[in-house]
């Protein structure tokens, strides 16, 4: 047996090594304060903390708190030991076997078992569940996966199985080097089956839920607070330090930096860019800024007329300053976006494209040149609605870009939805232009690009390319790092090429944090900031 190549006996061990790592880590002479509470903030009410139903950033910090899966993540971002304890893998990379830890429970103190996970799974592809992330099962290409997502098997065929009840097991059809990684999301999290099935879609509501995570649902009050408590049922519990964290849904940054002042809030969900400058020469200790793991984006609807257009797409997209809109508009250390894959995922340089060598001046000249061969101009200008969710940072970025596309005879209407609104419309097609934004679900370049392949789930452009979904279909099943990486380049270049998307510029995570929140700044580009990794300092 080996896993992903290193003898099992020797990932054991290092396995072994951090396992106390999902924890909190308080260093030597630190006073803790009594009431060990925190207070975030997350930007918008979550769609849903089910985790098979999760979609977006503030559903997917709720339930990292709530569930745990076989493999979690440190406080760095380094894939280790969640509620399997170990795992081998067979020779070809195919079948994985996971050891269940016997500590291993649900709040409610029943155990967690292989049979709670073959239950996860399976709902996740199964088309009555509905899952929004039903594809990320098909990724690392589960045995029959694909076939249930598209109806075509029944749910109970998926490659997975309970061989006794802390052993879970799953097969690939074909070996993928980052499967392990893919393990740290919420889509592969257990759900307790009898009460899924007890109540249905109200499983999720305080007095229902059981989890399984450092935390569990005391509290949800729709559009006011998501309340959590210490799950001490939970295996490390002994390692956890605050007993209870409460989210805030609060859109406007404003509010949220108002409420902070007032000390409401302990850690916010982003900084208004119109005070980031003086915040940080006011309470410079304060301001926390990291690198993120994702790309903010517009996507062309490429299945309305003149979006079908990839000259269409791709004057609109040479005409973002994207300088100007990362350095001016946002000013938090974001950097110009010309890939769809940010500079911080691990192991892939994106390459140089062809847009990206040219000034602004020439860029703004090709596009005038490609919106008049497309048929438009001041005499037939383009008009198109530009939707967004309500955000005050998005508004300005939006009346920026629309300033940008004057020149060219473009004449937008901005049109702003709240958040659950705007993500049926951008997931039903019911847009021209919309913004987005893509934070990578594990830390490999896939996790970027496979969003443009025509089967994705997430595929709002609705792009249709076939080489461009050969080559990744081929990246999953290379052993080779570089000629992976030659793949991915190859990707970038169709996409710059037909710009089912224009990316704008790559992510950081700019907050403000108390001085009292013990454990943070971390390292972890996709910004899996776990409650249970935090503590309150005395203050």
């Amino acid at each position: 047996m080996k896993l992903a190549g290193i003898p099992a006996l020797t990932l054991a061990a290092s396995i072994m090594a951090v396992t106390n790592a999902n924890a909190a880590i308080v260093p030597a002479g630190t006073q803790l304060a009594q009431a060990q509470e925190l207070v975030r903030g997350n930007g918008a009410e979550p769609a849903s903390i089910d985790p098979q139903k999760v979609e977006g950033v503030p559903g997917s910090s709720v339930t990292k708190d709530l569930f745990e899966g076989l493999v979690t993540q440190d406080a760095d971002g380094n894939t280790i030991p969640g509620q399997a304890e170990s795992w081998t893998v067979s020779e070809d990379n195919k079948v994985f076997t996971f050891k269940i830890r016997d500590t291993a429970q649900w709040s409610n103190g029943d155990p967690v078992t292989a049979g709670d996970f073959v239950f996860a799974f399976q709902r996740a592809v199964d088309p009555e569940t509905a899952s929004r992330y039903a594809w990320f099962m098909e990724i690392p290409t589960i045995v029959n996966a694909s076939a249930i997502v598209k109806g075509k098997k029944p749910a109970d065929s998926l490659g997975v199985k309970a061989i006794d009840d802390k052993t879970f097991q799953v097969t690939l059809e074909k070996p993928v080097p980052y499967f392990i990684k893919m393990l740290a999301h919420q889509t592969t999290f257990p759900v307790p089956q009898k009460i899924v099935e007890k109540f249905g879609d109200h499983w999720t509501r305080p007095g229902n839920m059981v989890s399984n995570g450092a935390y569990k649902l005391a509290d949800w009050r729709v559009n006011e607070k998501i309340v959590l408590e210490r799950n001490s049922n939970y295996w490390n519990d002994k390692e956890t330090v605050i007993n209870k964290v409460t989210y805030l849904p609060i859109v406007s940054t404003t509010s949220e930096l108002n409420r902070y002042k007032a000390d409401e809030v302990d850690m916010t969900n982003l900084i208004p860019v119109e005070h980031f400058k003086s915040l940080k020469k006011q309470i410079p200790n304060e301001v926390k800024v990291t690198p993120y793991l994702g790309t903010y984006y517009y996507t062309f609807n490429t299945k309305r007329k003149p979006f079908d257009d990839a000259r269409v797409r791709k004057a609109l997209s040479y005409a973002i300053n994207r300088d100007a809109i990362s350095k001016y508009v946002k000013g938090q250390g974001e950097k110009p976006a010309y890939t769809f894959t940010p500079e911080t995922v691990s192991g892939f340089v994106p390459p140089t494209t062809d847009y990206s060598k040219m000034t602004q001046g020439e860029r703004n000249a090709e596009a005038k040149r490609l919106l008049s061969e497309a048929g438009y101009g001041p005499d037939k200008p383009l008009k198109f609605d530009l939707l967004y969710n309500t955000d005050e940072a998005h508004k300005k970025v939006a009346i920026a870009i629309a300033q940008m596309w004057k020149p060219l005879g473009v004449k937008v209407t901005l049109v702003n939805q709240e958040w659950k609104t705007f993500l049926d419309s951008r997931n039903d097609g019911k847009f021209d232009v919309a913004r987005a934004g893509w934070i990578g679900d594990y830390n490999e370049a896939s996790t970027m690009l496979d969003l443009n392949t025509s089967t994705h789930g997430q595929n709002d452009s609705q792009f249709v390319n076939q080489m461009y979904d050969k080559l990744m279909s081929e990246s999953r099943v290379v052993t080779s790092d570089e000629e992976r990486s030659h793949l991915y380049t190859e990707a970038e270049k169709i996409l710059a090429d037909e710009m089912p998307v224009a990316p704008i510029y790559q992510y950081v995570t700019s907050r403000l944090v108390k001085p009292y929140v013990g454990g943070y700044p971390m390292s972890n580009v996709e910004d899996n900031v776990y409650t249970r990794d935090l503590f309150i300092k005395k203050h």
